[in-house]
């Protein structure tokens, strides 16, 4: 998707006029380094634009200021969750992240319609009720995800264990973070956690681990060289931190921020906060709306994003129907990249909506949406997962989730789905007690 489609075009119909008279024997090195060079300028010219006067003023970066910007909202909110209740809804909340991100794995970049045509295609059966059975991309069936997972195995009839994805590798990574730095970690530390456990990454996480490599510091690995800087990459990184502070939205969105600095800016970093205090807030409560209306206190009142969810929410409650909405979404944001923090977080707000807090009905409608759909499956599915806790999703969606995951985390390749839980327990107690303290809230 793109909102100049004639100019991948054009350059396609180039480099195939090019290859085409190297082929015949005509020297072309000279014109393809001269398109290069003119290219190469032209992307220096549009880099250097300036955005949109005042955008700065109502989207800053820094903390201090977004919190200027945000409307009131439950920083600290009442949790009455005992340690096996707590572990139990944060395993719920990883599971649900999984089960999300599985659904949502073969058929990502597609769009709605795709999907639905892959479903009539494939005899999967529409509305999704289950796991992929057959792969909608059948080229790649044979590929390992991530170089680890074998594409079969993220099928119904190959699931045995949670496969690799960078929708759940950063979960983990999150983990590992607040385990070796505490609770009080920067964003040099995220950047030092990268360089030990990245090997690889996309988009605008690929900029910035290569801009750490070269020796930059954040913030300004998320500005140099990375037009990716607003896409869904920090939104996907949301759950740890609002797994660590259960019903502590400020908190979660607190840690999204640090985290996101090191490869993003403005509304990539606002698709992290916000999603790392809904699913902060979804420990709390057991409305969905509601969480996702305490996400938006923890953002820019009058920042793109916030005007996403709210207008989403708008939709949702006026149309009443999914596809409705989903239509107008994908009217709105026609021509924004797949991978994009606001369109993929107006499909999740749609599919939580009209999920209503029912698990297999939330995953499903929002990866029926299309676009990035194993991003968001996993959020929508680690929001409801936390509500629900782990005793109270479907079997049908967890068995098949076995009791480990893969990773292609550096040393660290494999984690049990009740460890993860167990660990993010302890931080989530030491951050309470810290949040509780510091504002003396119950």
């Amino acid at each position: 998707m793109s909102y100049h489609p004639e100019i991948g075009g054009a350059a396609g119909e180039l480099q195939a006029w090019l290859d085409l008279r190297k082929e015949q024997g005509v020297n072309t090195d000279e014109i393809a380094e001269a398109v290069a060079d003119i290219l190469a300028g032209l992307t220096k010219d549009v880099a250097g634009l300036p955005p949109k006067p005042g955008l700065l003023a109502g989207e800053p970066d820094e903390l201090d200021a977004i919190r200027a910007l945000r409307p009131q909202g439950p920083r600290v909110m009442d949790l009455d969750l005992d340690g096996e209740e707590l572990e139990d809804r944060l395993l719920g909340a990883w599971l649900g992240r999984a089960a999300g991100c599985l659904l949502g794995i073969p058929c990502e970049g597609m769009s709605r319609e795709e999907i639905f045509a892959s479903c009539k295609a494939l005899g999967q059966r529409y509305p999704l009720r289950d796991y992929w059975k057959l792969d909608p991309k059948p080229p790649r069936s044979m590929q390992r995800q991530y170089g680890v997972t074998p594409r079969k195995n993220m099928l119904k009839d190959g699931l045995k264990r949670v496969g690799a994805d960078d929708a759940l590798a950063y979960t983990l990574l999150g983990l590992l973070i607040l385990e070796n730095y505490g609770i009080d970690f920067t964003t040099a530390d995220v950047g030092r956690a990268w360089l030990d456990y990245l090997p690889k990454a996309c988009t605008a996480e690929a900029v910035a681990l290569d801009n750490l490599r070269e020796g930059l510091e954040p913030p300004e690995t998320a500005r140099v060289n990375n037009p990716y800087a607003e896409w869904i990459g920090a939104d996907i990184r949301s759950d740890p931190w609002g797994y660590a502070a259960p019903g502590c939205p400020e908190a979660a969105a607190e840690f999204a921020h640090r985290d996101a600095r090191v490869s993003h800016i403005r509304n990539g970093i606002y698709g992290e906060m916000y999603f790392s205090a809904v699913i902060a807030a979804a420990f709390a409560v057991r409305d969905v709306e509601k969480a996702l209306r305490i996400g938006l206190t923890e953002i820019p009142r009058k920042c793109r994003l916030a005007d996403t969810v709210k207008e989403t929410l708008r939709w949702c409650r006026r149309d009443g129907n999914w596809l409705k909405t989903v239509e107008r979404i994908e009217r709105k944001y026609a021509g924004m990249s797949k991978a994009h923090t606001l369109n993929n977080a107006a499909l999740t707000v749609a599919g939580l909506i009209y999920g209503a807090g029912a698990f297999e009905k939330t995953i499903a409608l929002t990866v029926m949406g299309g676009v990035d759909t194993d991003c968001t499956g996993a959020t929508a599915g680690s929001i409801v997962g936390a509500m629900l806790g782990a005793r109270r999703l479907p079997a049908k969606w967890t068995l098949p989730l076995g009791t480990t995951a893969e990773t292609y985390l550096i040393g660290r390749r494999r984690f049990t789905h009740k460890s993860i839980a167990k660990r993010f327990a302890r931080i989530a107690k030491k951050v309470r007690r810290a949040e509780t303290e510091e504002k003396g809230a119950p």
